[in-house]
């Protein structure tokens, strides 16, 4: 590549009109996020985000807390996380939120609204991208927490000692990331889900049962999933039985940092190619 054509793709580039995206894709975010947590076709994902929370809360206030407890209920939220929040929970919570960004406005025949307006079909689609990772953050994020704070604080100045002055905090961090990871993983999947299937709930199925399979695939096919890459990240691993000890199956250890980059790689390879096939995307309402 010569000099010339490169300055020629950087001219192109500092010409588009940036700002005028930036202001379209803020004003889009907030209507969408606005849509997907005041709408009662969102009452089942807050279900879904904070059912661990309701059962935590049952178990702090009917049950005792001697402090040796502690690292048997620490084992049980590491659990929550791993075979709930991960495999189940934001799984499912985000094929809810993605996939009625784009198939559900085509059932509801308001997408070709957004389409007929003059903002960049890519434009559109990270917006909408912002606002379902915006909200599944908020739901599942503020839930993680909630969860934490009520497993450790029926046990007094001990639990206070473990969370504040022991390795509370960085458990905490570590779960915060992985829930953000995930949302961030699942939203892109099943986003473009919805835009390559009518009904993305099939398929989303046959995504479920790649994960739960993942571990014992080979290395290079184990790349292609998002549960892979957020099992190294988990503080502590809690070893499944029966059905559940295919999914906490030990494979190679990867560095937190590259489980990491890895996944956020494959987000950024799902997200250019939704943005390829938004570009393509035509809206034939009698067949929805």
């Amino acid at each position: 590549m010569t000099a010339q054509t490169t300055d020629t793709m950087m001219n192109r580039v500092l010409r588009q009109p940036w700002g005028l995206w930036w202001l379209q894709a803020r004003r889009l975010t907030r209507i969408e996020v606005r849509r997907n947590l005041f709408s009662w076709k969102a009452t089942w994902v807050y279900f879904l985000a904070f059912v661990p929370a309701v059962i935590i809360l049952i178990h702090a206030v009917f049950e005792t807390h001697p402090t040796f407890a502690m690292s048997e209920d620490t084992d049980v939220l590491a659990g929550i996380v791993q075979f709930y929040y991960i495999r189940l929970g934001i799984f499912f919570g985000c094929l809810g939120i993605y996939s009625r960004l784009i198939r559900g406005e085509m059932i509801e025949r308001s997408l070709h609204f957004y389409l007929l307006s003059p903002v960049r079909r890519e434009v559109l689609l990270l917006a909408k991208f912002a606002a379902g990772s915006i909200s599944a953050l908020l739901l599942f994020g503020s839930a993680m927490i909630f969860s934490f704070a009520l497993m450790y604080l029926p046990y007094g100045a001990a639990g206070h000692d473990y969370v504040f002055n022991g390795p509370g905090l960085g458990q905490l961090e570590a779960y915060l990331a992985i829930v953000a990871l995930a949302c961030l993983g699942y939203g892109a999947v099943f986003l473009l889900l919805s835009m390559v299937f009518r009904n993305p709930t099939p398929a989303a199925m046959i995504v479920l049962g790649w994960e739960t399979i993942n571990p014992v695939l080979p290395s290079l096919l184990q790349k292609i999933s998002v549960a892979s890459y957020l099992r190294h990240l988990m503080p502590i691993s809690v070893p499944g039985d029966g059905i559940f000890a295919l999914l906490s199956i030990e494979t190679e250890p990867v560095p937190g940092w590259a489980a990491a980059l890895g996944l956020l790689a494959l987000i950024a390879v799902v997200l250019t190619y939704s943005c390829y096939r938004i570009r393509r995307l035509e809206i034939r309402y009698t067949t929805e």
